[in-house]
């Protein structure tokens, strides 16, 4: 079994449609609901919930406080590698992109990791572009070995890879695996996806499956905002969690919704979601799932981030690079895309301190690890 034939058996035409049919009749019965579901969801980030949305912001509060307390993640990106093989519209480290390619060795990725380590973060989350023959398993599990001692936990943000590859890392202390589909659209997804093994929307679409059969302990799901329609996208993000979550009870799970931002040459979003369409999606993913990790990154600006982290938000990145060697060994390189928010962590500790919280700087249970 996978997540294909409950894909096949939502075609697109029809979930959007009907999430643009739902009134407000639904959303005030999704909001009654003692536990809502994928139907209740639909009303939920459909325009008819617009004018509920102060209702919806109150109760996801609600629910994170309850289940999260006064606690916030925080992590940060170290990219690894800017090769990639794949062409994609939106990504400054697409291969038709003329840039100067970089992949860090070992003694580079402990400068990295240093830097990391004097501001106080012990989670980070490796990230590459896609390039079998640069930065592939044997490298991935390199670099695992090499920074395993200096932090607790460590996540990948790579190419999709065969179950056994997983199987193969996750005893080197790999914690977590974010797999973004981009887009559940297909038509839309091989147009941003031309060449490379990227191109294949099914191999990407089994990937959590393959990674919940190799026993990992969190994975991370989303879509690319601006792609396409982001309330039927983010409805089969919903759809795909809900899946996983019966079938690999045993993983953890968080939702990511990057919003498209401005990269080397590349394509500007075809939708453009406003910020109280972001709140919107926040606070319906919230209500859906109240055990559910949401992240927010640095794609965000600053007055935003600060004001969304109530509404739902578990956890945020702070001082990003977006380029190999971007906070020690080349600062200079080239971003996958653009921050917005460009603090350094202490100020976005100091923040979160004056609204109540309590800045966790490693991963919820890595006292159990």
């Amino acid at each position: 079994m996978s997540f294909r034939p409950i894909f096949e058996a939502h075609p697109w035409d029809a979930v959007q449609a009907s999430i643009y049919a739902k009134t407000a009749a639904d959303v005030e019965r999704a909001l009654g609901a003692p536990r809502r579901t994928l139907e209740d969801f639909k009303a939920l980030v459909s325009p008819a919930a617009a004018p509920y949305l102060e209702q919806m912001a109150q109760l996801s509060h609600q629910l994170t406080r309850r289940r999260f307390g006064h606690t916030m993640q925080l992590y940060a990106p170290l990219y690894l590698s800017n090769e990639c093989q794949n062409i994609c519209t939106y990504c400054g480290f697409s291969l038709d992109n003329p840039l100067r390619r970089r992949t860090l060795s070992a003694v580079e990725m402990l400068q990295e990791a240093a830097v990391l380590k004097g501001w106080g973060y012990d989670h980070v989350l490796l990230v590459t572009g896609e390039a079998n023959q640069t930065v592939g398993v044997d490298y991935l599990k390199k670099a695992l070995r090499t920074l395993r001692p200096h932090f607790a936990h460590l996540s990948l943000e790579v190419q999709p890879l065969d179950e056994a590859d997983y199987r193969r890392l996750i005893p080197e202390g790999l914690h977590a695996v974010l797999v973004y589909q981009e887009t559940y659209h297909q038509a839309d997804y091989k147009k941003h996806h031309p060449k490379g093994k990227k191109s294949n929307f099914w191999y990407r679409l089994d990937t959590p499956d393959r990674l919940g059969r190799a026993g990992i302990h969190k994975l991370g799901l989303g879509v690319l905002i601006g792609l396409e329609d982001w309330r039927t996208d983010c409805f089969y993000t919903a759809l795909h969690l809900d899946y996983l979550e019966r079938r690999y009870w045993q993983t953890k799970y968080s939702l990511s919704f990057p919003r498209l931002r401005p990269a080397e040459g590349l394509l500007q979003p075809k939708v453009e979601m406003s910020n109280r369409e972001l709140v919107q999606l926040i606070c319906a993913y919230r209500l859906l799932n109240e055990e559910v990790e949401l992240s927010l990154s640095t794609r965000e600006e600053p007055a935003f981030r600060d004001q969304v982290i109530r509404l739902g938000i578990t956890s945020i990145s702070a001082g990003s690079k977006t380029n190999p060697g971007g906070y020690a060994v080349a600062p200079e390189s080239l971003e996958q895309f653009e921050i917005s928010d460009e603090r350094s962590p202490a100020e976005v500790a100091a923040m979160l301190r004056r609204q109540g919280y309590e800045p966790v700087w490693k991963d919820w249970d890595a006292a159990l690890a």
